[in-house]
């Protein structure tokens, strides 16, 4: 995204907390972003086309922040998921997020709440894969269950203890709290055997990312492949090898894919410079960012 289109949704943003977004006409955005009607209509067909736009870049920016508290540490820490948490509520507010979802939800635009249905899906499943980090494959059934129950614990427990303190609300608190009573239920579901609903319904709600996602293996197992197989004369095949299947381990099976890591090791292969064809590698590198990037939209 161009730092000017990156620019009028900042702009909105601030229009949309002070005023509303309801309220905030297209020209209310033009005359505060400092832009021409045709320059706003060449990068959004609509006030909310724009709103999915800034809703984009905040979940882009949210999940950034949540991914990097991640990196270098177990990820079946409670205390870790705890902050992400704290991060993802704090976030938030900052932002005015649930406001502008509340008044989303009020309005009779269909393509509007069916993109925040999206969202909301989305981090469901956030939490429903760090819960299968925390807890175990084992309990994995009843995971997207303990999700679902976890999600309302929270939300109901932050918007009453803020009722009652206001300025003294405690969000961490709320949220270890929460954590600790989660606990328990997941032990207590796993114990009772039943389910209301199985995970893999999760694929249904979001049939577009998890049939992309199995295209996207099949192109990314195909070009570490085709690289291997130029290793094969190599005197440091090994190190190469490693490098590969290091990408590849991370990009398919790790939940937060640590980009900074991935990058490093394109950046190794890419001193091999007589092994590896310059095409195959380019194939590779434009695989990662094509990944990144749509992890990064959703």
């Amino acid at each position: 995204m161009n730092d000017r289109k990156q620019h009028v949704i900042n702009k909105s943003h601030q229009l949309f907390i002070e005023k509303g977004f309801q309220a905030t006409s297209i020209q209310d955005i033009i005359d505060y972003s400092g832009i021409s009607k045709g320059t706003f209509y060449n990068y959004f067909s609509s006030k909310n086309e724009l709103l999915m736009a800034l809703f984009t870049s905040l979940n882009r920016r949210m999940d950034e922040e949540r991914n990097h508290l991640l990196v270098g540490q177990d990820p079946s820490d409670m205390e870790i998921f705890i902050q992400q948490l704290e991060l993802h509520m704090s976030f938030n507010r900052k932002n005015k997020l649930l406001t502008l979802f509340e008044e989303v939800f009020v309005s009779n635009d269909p393509t509007l709440k069916q993109f925040l249905k999206h969202t909301q899906i989305m981090y469901l499943r956030w939490i429903y894969t760090r819960f299968i980090d925390l807890f175990g494959k084992s309990k994995q059934p009843y995971l997207l269950d303990c999700a679902i129950m976890f999600i309302g614990m929270l939300h109901h427990n932050i918007h009453f203890h803020f009722m009652a303190n206001e300025q003294d609300a405690n969000i961490k608190q709320v949220i270890r709290y929460t954590v600790q009573r989660i606990e328990r239920m997941v032990n207590e579901v796993e114990n009772n055997g039943v389910q209301l609903l199985e995970p893999e319904i999760l694929e249904k709600w979001l049939p577009d990312c998890h049939k992309s996602k199995k295209t996207f293996k099949k192109k990314l197992d195909s070009s570490i492949l085709a690289l291997k197989k130029c290793l094969s004369n190599d005197p440091n095949q090994l190190k190469y090898l490693e490098l590969l299947d290091f990408i590849q381990e991370e990009v398919i099976q790790s939940k937060t894919p640590r980009k900074f890591l991935i990058k490093c090791a394109l950046f190794s292969l890419r001193e091999n410079k007589q092994a590896f064809s310059r095409a195959e590698l380019s194939n590779l590198e434009l695989l990662v960012d094509e990944y990144f990037t749509k992890e990064d939209s959703n």
